[in-house]
C-alpha cells in the first residue's frame, strides 16, 4: 500500500476483536512513532502502551471516547520538564501537541499496514488515567489512542469537499 492509498483508506476503528497484539507489532508502532518530525526536533514524547487486561479496563473506564473494548490503548505523553529545558515555552505551549499530533498519524498509519485499527481520542479524565499510570506530574497527557484487530467494517468517512476547505494564497469571500 502506498502513502496516498493508506491515507485515504484510514478509517477511526471503534470496535475491536478481543485478541491480543503482539509486542513485536506494538514496537512497530513506536518506532513509526519515533520517526515523526519534530519542532526544534524536541522529541519530548513517550509512548505507553497500555496492554494489561485490567488495566485497559481500568483505563477504558475513564475514558469515554474510546469504545469497542480496545486489546491495547496507548497513552501518548509530553516531557513537559524536558521540552521547556531543550526547548522554549512555545515548545511547552504547542511543539509537544504538535510533535504528539504527527507522531500519532505515523502509528496510525503504520497500524494500518499492519492490519490494526486504531482511534485517537482526546475524551478521558486526566487526573484518573494519570493515577492509573503512576504518570510524573512532568509529562502531559496528549491523547490515548485505542489500537487491535478490526472486528467488522469501519464506518464510512464523511469528509468535507476539496473546494470547501482549499484555499489558495489569501482569503476571499466566494461569490455565488
Amino acid at each position: 500500500m502506498n502513502v496516498t492509498e493508506a491515507i485515504q483508506s484510514r478509517r477511526s476503528i471503534r470496535k475491536f476483536q478481543d485478541k491480543p497484539v503482539p509486542t513485536e507489532l506494538l514496537l512497530k508502532l513506536a518506532d513509526a512513532g519515533r520517526s515523526a518530525p519534530s519542532a526544534s526536533n524536541l522529541q519530548a514524547w513517550k509512548f505507553i502502551f497500555v496492554t494489561l487486561p485490567e488495566l485497559v479496563s481500568k483505563v477504558d473506564l475513564f475514558s469515554p471516547g474510546l469504545s469497542g473494548k480496545p486489546p491495547v490503548i496507548l497513552v501518548i505523553c509530553s516531557d513537559m520538564d524536558y521540552a521547556l529545558k531543550h526547548g522554549s515555552r512555545n515548545s511547552e505551549i504547542y511543539g509537544c501537541m504538535m510533535d504528539a499530533s504527527m507522531a500519532a498519524e505515523n502509528i496510525m498509519l503504520a497500524a494500518l499496514e499492519e492490519g490494526l485499527g486504531t482511534c485517537a481520542v482526546k475524551s478521558y479524565n486526566d487526573a484518573a488515567v494519570r493515577k492509573l499510570l503512576n504518570l510524573p506530574d512532568t509529562h502531559r497527557i496528549e491523547m490515548l489512542m485505542s489500537i487491535g484487530w478490526p472486528d467488522g467494517e469501519p464506518r464510512e468517512s464523511r469528509r468535507k469537499s476539496l473546494e470547501d476547505v482549499l484555499i489558495f494564497n489569501r482569503w476571499e469571500e466566494k461569490h455565488e
